[in-house]
């Protein structure tokens, strides 16, 4: 038996929940069902931001936006003018969630809950009449271009169903980018992104929770990237080395993880400026030791991590340093070299660069430009962000462009 919808939405996670509730609220007549293949719904929800909902971030200019993009920057400047994150404020805030907004522009509910913006969700579909029904694993989607219908048809693994407008909102599903593949859409294969360094050295092995701000570049490429790094057990992670993990996923993917990164301690200090200060320290601090005591910003371990690993002995006093030391010093401090040998996933937060090409969307409706009624929400598409509340704030707005174009 076929049951019957006007629009079927294909993911119970954040884009297709937004983008459910968003249709019912503009249109309460349609008939609207949510299809998870899991027995829950929401859980990337419930885990992300360590289980708080990194819901999205306090930057209001559509044009700033963009720029934590790494894959979508172009495409998503129209729709931000539509939706953007002073409007998932005012949305939450609309339906009984407060925000608020934390130093580094993240921003959270309130009660530092995920299952706030869980509730929240539920509440809705429920008030709705929206159906969500679990336990739904797609197997065959059928085209009504093909078959000549005027409905999709969309068989789980007990169930079939029939709908006018199909919506996926799946995320980095193999299995339903294959099924789109076989409709003609290119899928631009995905690999991962927002992921740390594995890193064995000396230097940094008994560091670990030892942090810095810092510049980072990768060995013959552009990338580079500025901002906080933390020491761990297994290497280095932080905004610094996820934002280059983002903006270099298929670089890095192409050089199988195995890559050299040069660490710039002092940020974006040149070398010859240190040397001198180094010099005039030698002056200054004569009768001291050189390891002892960090003159800089620098925590008192790494700092001495790095004068042993300059060739300075944990005794040596400042008066005592050669101009090769100096040099060496000024070296590790500007332009360290450490060699990456593989990645670790960041927390839960795990996100692909890849999906459905952008250039076969409508970006002011996401609806496919190749089959009529085949609309897009979420990371199906390649969009993915860095870390920071941005890649919920896509999926917040493409759902509601999906729904408003409906």
């Amino acid at each position: 038996m076929n049951q019957n919808f006007d629009i079927i939405i294909v993911g119970g996670g954040a884009a297709g929940f937004f983008t459910a509730i968003n249709i019912v609220e503009k249109n309460p007549k349609l008939k609207v069902a949510i299809l998870e293949r899991g027995a829950e719904v929401l859980q990337k929800v419930r885990i992300s931001g360590g289980g708080r909902c990194n819901v999205t971030h306090a930057c209001f200019e559509p044009n700033e936006l963009v720029k934590f993009y790494p894959r979508g920057e172009k495409e998503l400047r129209g729709p931000f003018h539509q939706f953007s994150s002073g409007d998932t404020i005012e949305w939450f805030e609309k339906h009984g969630v407060e925000l608020k907004i934390e130093a580094d522009g993240r921003m959270f509910p309130v009660s530092n809950s995920s299952q706030t913006i869980i509730d929240c969700f539920l509440k809705a579909t429920q008030k709705l009449g929206i159906a969500v029904l679990t336990g739904q694993s797609v197997q065959s989607i059928f085209n009504p271009e093909v078959s000549g219908e005027n409905f999709w048809k969309i068989e789980t693994q007990t169930e079939s169903y029939l709908t006018e407008k199909l919506i996926l909102a799946t995320g980095s599903n193999p299995k339903v980018w294959e099924m789109l593949q076989n409709f003609g859409h290119a899928v631009v294969s995905p690999v991962p992104s927002l992921f740390t360094f594995n890193i064995k050295d000396s230097r940094i092995k008994e560091l670990p929770g030892v942090a810095a701000q810092v510049t980072v570049k990768v060995k013959d490429t552009k990338l580079t990237s500025t901002g906080p790094l933390l020491i761990t057990h297994w290497g280095m992670s932080g905004p610094a080395i996820l934002k280059l993990s983002a903006w270099g996923a298929r670089i890095l993917h192409d050089k199988n993880y195995q890559f050299t990164i040069y660490v710039n301690w002092f940020n974006d200090a040149d070398k010859e400026d240190v040397e001198k200060k180094l010099k005039e320290l030698k002056q200054e601090h004569a009768k001291k030791s050189v390891s002892k005591k960090s003159p800089f910003e620098l925590t008192n371990r790494l700092w001495e991590s790095l004068v042993l690993a300059s060739g300075i002995e944990a005794e040596t006093k400042w008066a005592d340093l050669s101009k090769i030391q100096l040099q060496n010093l000024a070296n590790q401090l500007t332009n360290g070299t450490f060699q990456v040998n593989g990645k670790s996933t960041f927390k839960e937060e795990f996100v692909t660069a890849g999906g459905i090409d952008l250039k076969e969307i409508n970006f002011k409706t996401m609806e496919s430009k190749l089959h009529k009624n085949l609309y897009f929400a979420g990371e199906i598409v390649n969009i993915d962000a860095i870390t920071g509340g941005f890649n919920f704030q896509n999926a917040w707005t493409s759902g509601f462009i999906v729904a408003s174009a409906i």
